[in-house]
């Protein structure tokens, strides 16, 4: 099934699954020695994405390469360019990463600039959204970005990284923050994109409000000098291990999400996560049905199966060597503070996520001094939570560019 086939009735149900997905695909994160090792995936055939020899030479945020792009049918009446750059990835190595950059014409030089970091639920290169901004598949539809002419038609730029990474990462939450704050610094250092001294707000829900709150979070250490002047994070997973715990390896439709999950953080720490070592004969075929897939085809292949029908070992909840990465990437366990305003929106009844990690998280803001402002939803659910927030969460950003004092929050 091709990617997006469906998107039209299901695309917006999907995007409340990247927080399921992180729950139950850490549950089957497995991981003593095997000789198997993580199923990558395909290489993108565009030699734009392929990093040069001289990498490691580079810093993060280094312009690897960039090009114009032709007329975008998501964005008519901006020019986008894309941008190849150096980043690191969640071992300290340095990867290439990409980001789209979308310029309104009604743009003045230095005006706002925001990084809006997309839900991307995905194991397959053809899954970048750089990639699907430009497909040739008429049924393909980009979830988020009609949205962001909200933004553009208030001449903000806006960059749009693939914040899963090369191997298409799927999981890994430290990296997509780390790859969204190279990106605006990558975008900044192109004079032709007429941002190089824009203030930056972040923007983001879910599996995109977790880049955007690891990107707040890491940028006091990571990016210092970057002008981050606010980021609303939306329904953002903070604890994985905690979501984990809770629900365990029960059936599920979103399954093939969850062994998504487990797939791209084992692809981004091979040497210290072992799934595919440990799957048995259905989880090999499931491995192979969705190592290149997009959303719709990996919840096709998985709906309704669980961790138990895909491993044999039954003590695979028992590794603690797993456990320490998902804390590693649970921003209730990580001790940095961002210095940046910060406006968080969640639903108080949300079923997906830990709420408890949020309020502990945002306490923990609040002593160490950082300014929070909490919008509780009036919804029961994580989908339509992202749907209430989204407008006054743009109106905050656009607060923060005027320079409005901050009001309420801690």
């Amino acid at each position: 099934m091709r990617d997006g086939q469906r998107r039209g009735r299901l695309g917006a149900a999907m995007t409340s699954l990247l927080t399921l997905a992180l729950t139950l695909g850490s549950a089957i994160v497995i991981g003593s020695a095997s000789a198997a090792g993580p199923v990558y995936p395909v290489a993108d055939p565009d030699s734009f994405y392929l990093p040069p020899p001289d990498l490691a030479a580079h810093k993060p945020g280094d312009v690897l390469k960039s090009r114009p792009m032709p007329f975008n049918f998501y964005f008519p009446t901006s020019s986008v360019w894309q941008v190849l750059f150096r980043s690191t990835d969640s071992e300290g190595k340095p990867i290439a990463a990409n980001t789209t950059f979308v310029l309104p014409n009604n743009h003045r030089p230095n005006g706002p600039l925001v990084s809006y970091q997309h839900i991307i639920n995905a194991l397959g290169n053809k899954c970048k959204l750089s990639t699907e901004l430009y497909t040739t598949d008429l049924f393909t539809q980009i979830r988020e970005a009609p949205g962001l002419n909200i933004a553009l038609a208030r001449g903000w730029a806006v960059a749009l990284p693939d914040h899963l990474g090369p191997r298409m990462a799927y999981g890994a939450a430290k990296l997509g923050g780390q790859i969204t704050l190279d990106g605006i610094r990558a975008v900044q250092s192109l004079p032709q994109l007429q941002v190089s001294k824009s203030p930056v707000g972040l923007a983001g829900y879910s599996g995109g409000g977790m880049a955007t709150a690891w990107a707040a979070a890491l940028a006091p250490a990571y990016a210092p000098e970057l002008n981050i002047v606010g980021a609303a994070e939306g329904g953002v997973p903070m604890n994985l291990s905690k979501m984990a715990r809770v629900l365990g390896p029960n059936p599920h439709v979103a399954f093939g999400l969850a062994m998504a999950a487990a797939l791209g953080l084992e692809r981004e720490y091979p040497d210290r996560i072992n799934v595919s070592g440990q799957l048995n004969g259905q989880g090999r075929w499931l491995q192979q049905m969705i190592a290149n897939g997009c959303t719709n085809e990996i919840m096709f292949w998985g709906v309704g199966r669980s961790a138990t029908q895909v491993t044999d070992n039954k003590n695979f909840m028992d590794d603690p060597a797993a456990f320490r990465v998902l804390d590693e990437n649970s921003l209730e366990l990580y001790p940095g503070v961002p210095k940046t305003p910060i406006f968080e929106w969640h639903s108080p009844t949300d079923g997906l996520i830990p709420v408890d990690s949020i309020v502990n998280t945002t306490r923990r803001y609040c002593a160490a001094g950082t300014h929070v402002e909490t919008l509780l939803t009036p919804t029961p659910d994580h989908l339509s939570a992202a749907v209430l927030g989204l407008p006054r969460a743009l109106d905050w950003i656009d607060q923060r560019f005027r320079g409005e004092p901050l009001r309420g929050g801690c």
